[in-house]
């Protein structure tokens, strides 16, 4: 539905799709790239650890659905929607994923989400993505205010969003469905010095 602003959008359009989906650099050797069809396997794998699969209800069953979801992925970039992009050892090995969702140009507002492998967690790779996304998404292409949120019961992305420097704002009632019941999530953001 297209709205009849009284301000003009904080982002343009075309920001996102006016050039190919960046390869992020983030401290330590991460490399942000998007996915490719040779990461279905590792992004299904992932699917199978219990910690990813209690936070994420939206799975994938298969590595041709995962190609499908690759496939959606190039296409939320392309009509401005998000961006997704592997978490990486220096553009090889998958550590993880991340994303930018929801993103709202007229109001400048997008929102995040991560997930990580058991192997690689515990060494900073969650907060050292989010902080890479999150200077590129505000700097780059101007977004002054991220959004992340997640389950109160998960204490291990509460750490990551405040490390990350996004700032605890309150408490959403029941507001995310897992598969034991609704959760009442955390709502974190980051906004930008304007």
């Amino acid at each position: 539905m297209t709205r009849d602003l009284s301000t003009p959008p904080v982002i343009l359009p075309g920001s996102l799709a006016g050039s190919p989906q960046p390869v992020l650099p983030a401290a330590q050797g991460l490399l942000l790239r998007p996915w490719e069809p040779a990461d279905a396997a590792a992004f299904l794998f992932a699917y199978q650890d219990e910690d990813i699969r209690r936070w994420h209800t939206r799975r994938p069953w298969s590595e041709t659905r995962v190609r499908e979801w690759f496939d959606r992925y190039r296409q939320d970039w392309e009509q401005e929607k998000g961006g997704h992009w592997a978490v990486t050892r220096d553009g090889g090995e998958v550590l993880g994923r991340i994303k930018l969702g929801n993103v709202n140009f007229d109001e400048g507002i997008a929102d995040i989400g991560y997930w990580v492998l058991p192997a690689a967690r515990g060494a900073g790779v969650a907060p050292r993505a989010l902080s890479a996304l999150s200077v590129w998404a505000m700097n780059e292409i101007g977004f002054p205010r991220l959004c992340l949120d997640h389950s109160t019961r998960n204490h291990a992305s509460c750490r990551v969003a405040t490390k990350s420097g996004y700032v605890l704002e309150g408490t959403k009632r029941s507001a995310g469905v897992h598969d034991d019941g609704r959760h009442d999530m955390h709502l974190h953001a980051r906004v930008r010095d304007v």
